[in-house]
């Protein structure tokens, strides 16, 4: 539209060259049909806009919202419409407490309450969308800037209302994903109010305060003790069942040995034992007994 305005412009020179005591009046003509060119052209390409894929596009003719949306691609619009864009892709609206890693420069992290009294530091991703068709109110009634008025404080607001029902160690451990889902429930629903979507909320990470942090580890490091000595105490245990069958074993032999043997028995493997000591390539001299009492052997091992 500024070429159609500087077209405007040039024809009124051209009008105030036509008097005829204007030495240049002889140009008049020649200046007004370019300044028709000019603002010929100027229209021609305001009446064409292209949309960038991922955006929508809002009319506003002399300060009133169009509700029709323009989509991605090449669109034919009022000569005089200005059309304002939004972003309808995912986006990422980050709080964190590390620097330079959130939407804000240093510590944006969330400290909330817990029902505990305890302060709670939270890391969140929020990941929405801007509703298509939605994107006219959204410029009516919010402006562009939903970042800053609804995205940011809905969500710092959602969280501390929500966190005050739970105990600080219980939103570090057990009662993390239903505090998650409490949460999302909460943000989607005003979200939705004001023509934006929810896809995602991601708790990055909750810091507990030293003290409690101190707490937690040392129970943590007293149950692997536990753990550790219910190990050992079965090991014991086994062992001493272990024990106790090979005491047992020895003392069923041993009275096998006792009531089992006769001297027939006995006198047998003296024999075979004096057998093999006959094999034996050493120098020997056997004395033999009577029969009933071992021999006496005498060598030179």
């Amino acid at each position: 539209m500024f070429l159609g305005i500087i077209g405007i412009i040039i024809i009124i020179v051209g009008f105030v060259f036509s008097a005829p005591s204007n030495p240049a009046s002889r140009y008049s003509s020649a200046i007004k049909i370019f300044g028709g060119v000019i603002v010929l052209v100027g229209v021609s390409l305001s009446m064409f806009k292209v949309i960038d894929a991922g955006e929508v596009g809002v009319k506003t003719v002399f300060g009133k919202v169009d509700n029709d949306v323009l989509y991605s691609g090449l669109n034919i619009i009022n000569p005089v419409a200005d059309v304002t864009p939004f972003d309808v892709k995912t986006q990422n609206y980050t709080m964190a407490g590390v620097t330079d890693e959130g939407n804000k420069q240093g510590d944006d992290a969330l400290r909330v309450l817990s029902a505990d009294g305890l302060e709670v530091v939270i890391d969140l991703s929020v990941l929405f969308r801007v509703k298509a068709s939605s994107a006219p109110v959204i410029l009516k009634e919010i402006g562009t800037d939903y970042l800053e008025k609804i995205v940011r404080p809905v969500s710092r607001t959602a969280i501390r209302d929500n966190a005050v029902s739970y105990d600080a160690v219980a939103l570090y451990s057990s009662k993390r994903d239903e505090f998650q889902s409490k949460i999302f429930s909460t943000i989607e629903k005003s979200f939705a109010k004001r023509g934006l979507e929810l896809e995602q909320l991601l708790i990055r990470n909750i810091t507990l305060p030293a003290s409690v942090k101190a707490s937690i580890e040392s129970k943590i490091n007293a149950e692997q003790d536990a753990q550790k000595m219910t190990f050992v105490l079965q090991k014991e245990r086994q062992e001493a069942e272990r024990k106790r069958v090979e005491a047992q074993g020895i003392a069923d032999y041993q009275k096998i040995l006792s009531t089992g043997l006769s001297d027939r028995q006995l006198q047998y493997e003296s024999i075979l034992a004096q057998k093999e000591i006959a094999k034996s390539a050493n120098t020997k001299v056997i004395i033999m007994g009577n029969g009933k009492s071992a021999p006496i052997i005498l060598g030179n091992n």
